[in-house]
C-alpha cells in the first residue's frame, strides 16, 4: 500500500555527478510533488507552478544534491521561497541554511523547536525503547547541524501560501515543536517523524514524549489525507486515510511496541 507512483535517479540522458547520485529523486504527484531520498532522512519538494517550497532540507552538506535535484526537474533554485521545517533534527534541517544563503529562501518552523534550530538549545534528548537503541546510533552518524536562522516561528493552525493553502499542525511529541503539514486542497499530509513508513505505517521513533506523540498521530490520522509523506519511508499513496488511522489505533493500544523502524 506504501510507495510512490515512480522512481527515478538524477538523469537526463547522462550521468549526473556523484554528490547527485547519493540521493533519489521520487516522483510523488506529477508536476505537483518529489521526494528527495537521502541516505538517512529525506526532504519534499512542492512545486506551485515555477514556485518552490521545500519541506525538510536533508542534512548538513545536501545543499548541492537538492540543487542539482532542482535543475534536473527544469526549476530555478533560485524559485524557492520557503523551507518549512518540521522539527529540529539535524537530518530535517542540516541543509536549511546553505539554501537560503543561496536562494533567498525562508526559513520557517515551529516556535518550540526554533531555539533548537538556531542552536541557542540543545536538541532535546529522546526516550528510547530498548529496540530503539541500535537505530539512534545509526542515527548519530548524520552530520551536525550548523546554527540555522529561522526567518518565521510557526503555531498551530497557520496557514502558510503555498499549495493552495497549507495548514500547520502542531504534532508534538517526536520533539515539542514538531509539525505536520497539510495541503486540503490535494489531500496531501506531510507528517515529519511523527509517523513513519518504513517496513510499515507506524509511529515514528526517537520520542521525547511518546504519549504525546501517540496523540498527535491519532491527529494527523484524523485529516485522512489520500497521499501521506513521511520523514522517512516511502510516501503511501493508496488505502492511505484507513492505513493511518489503523497504524494510529495500534499505536494508542497498551503494551504496543512495534519494532524495527526509521532513523530520525
Amino acid at each position: 500500500m506504501s510507495g510512490s507512483r515512480s522512481r527515478r535517479n538524477l538523469r537526463r540522458g547522462r550521468e549526473p555527478p556523484a554528490y547527485v547520485r547519493a540521493m533519489d529523486l521520487v516522483e510523488v504527484i506529477p508536476e505537483r510533488l518529489h521526494m528527495l531520498r537521502f541516505p538517512i532522512g529525506q526532504a519534499y519538494l512542492w512545486r506551485d507552478g515555477a514556485t518552490l517550497t521545500l519541506i525538510d532540507a536533508g542534512h548538513a552538506g545536501s545543499a548541492d544534491a537538492i540543487e542539482g535535484a532542482i535543475r534536473s526537474l527544469g526549476l530555478l533554485p533560485e524559485r524557492l521561497e520557503r523551507i518549512v521545517l518540521t522539527h529540529c533534527h539535524g537530518d530535517h534541517f542540516g541543509a536549511a541554511g546553505e539554501l537560503a544563503a543561496r536562494w533567498g529562501a525562508r526559513v520557517l518552523a515551529h516556535e518550540l523547536d526554533t531555539p533548537v534550530i538556531r542552536g541557542e538549545q540543545p536538541v532535546p534528548e529522546p526516550v528510547l525503547l530498548d529496540w530503539e537503541l541500535p537505530l539512534w546510533a545509526q542515527a548519530l552518524t548524520v552530520p551536525q547541524a550548523p546554527p540555522t536562522p529561522v526567518d518565521q516561528e510557526l503555531t498551530d493552525g497557520e496557514v502558510l501560501p503555498f499549495g493552495d493553502g497549507a495548514v500547520v499542525v502542531h504534532a508534538p511529541g517526536h520533539t515539542p515543536g514538531s509539525i505536520g503539514i497539510h495541503l486540503p486542497a490535494h489531500g496531501v499530509l506531510f507528517t515529519g517523524d511523527c509517523i513513519a513508513g518504513v517496513v510499515q505505517v507506524m509511529l515514528g521513533v526517537f520520542n521525547v514524549d511518546r504519549a504525546e506523540a501517540v496523540e498527535s498521530m491519532l491527529r494527523l490520522a484524523a485529516l485522512e489525507p489520500s497521499v501521506a509523506c513521511f520523514g522517512h519511508g516511502d510516501p503511501l499513496t493508496s488505502y492511505t486515510a484507513a492505513t493511518l488511522l489503523a497504524a494510529a489505533e495500534a499505536a494508542a493500544a497498551p503494551e504496543t511496541h512495534p519494532s524495527p523502524a526509521p532513523t530520525g
